[in-house]
């Protein structure tokens, strides 16, 4: 009976915590060797594509899903519109909600202006990141719709790829 009540026990903490203990266990992927590293991540939202290139050479391609009303450039926080510009990646999150993000350097100087302007807020926290905790078995199945907040989604098992050949720094170019 005790036997089966600590089972009981901790299958209830793991359902109930279920993506904090997966955090908690993640390990971050090391960086590429030098010349694996992307000098460049281009994102083109038209064609729901990311790549990663090297000096003018193309390392790597990516599928992604976008925000919901992903054409045109994001005007406010909410309007689930990827930015357009260019940018940097300013920060990997080792435990973000979405298994790994890589944080983009939105906003800059220019949408911070034109969103006071207009009396809101331009949102932020930009990422390139996998899929939410616990939903990592999706897979590719999460590109059928654009689902995020704006930000850039590509497989977990593609994060992990583009976290190894991106460092912090890396210019992000995102056109339309």
């Amino acid at each position: 009976m005790l036997k089966r009540a600590a089972v009981l026990l901790c299958v209830g903490l793991v359902l109930a915590l279920g993506s904090e203990v997966s955090q908690v266990l993640r390990v971050t992927p090391a960086l590429a060797d030098q010349d694996e590293q992307a000098t460049l991540v281009v994102i083109e939202k038209g064609i729901r594509r990311l790549t990663l290139e090297r000096d003018g050479q193309v390392l790597a391609r990516y599928a992604v899903a976008l925000g919901p009303d992903p054409v045109g450039q994001k005007r406010r926080e909410g309007d689930g519109r990827t930015p357009e510009g260019v940018y940097a990646v300013d920060f990997k999150h080792p435990r973000s909600r979405y298994h790994l993000a890589l944080r983009i350097s939105y906003p800059d100087q220019q949408a911070r202006e034109t969103a006071l302007r207009a009396g809101v807020s331009p949102g932020g926290d930009i990422m390139i990141h996998g899929i939410r905790n616990g939903l990592g078995w999706l897979g590719r199945l999460h590109r059928n719709r654009d689902w995020t907040d704006g930000c850039i989604a590509v497989t977990n098992a593609e994060i992990r790829e583009i976290w190894s050949r991106v460092p912090d720094g890396t210019r992000v170019e995102i056109r339309p």
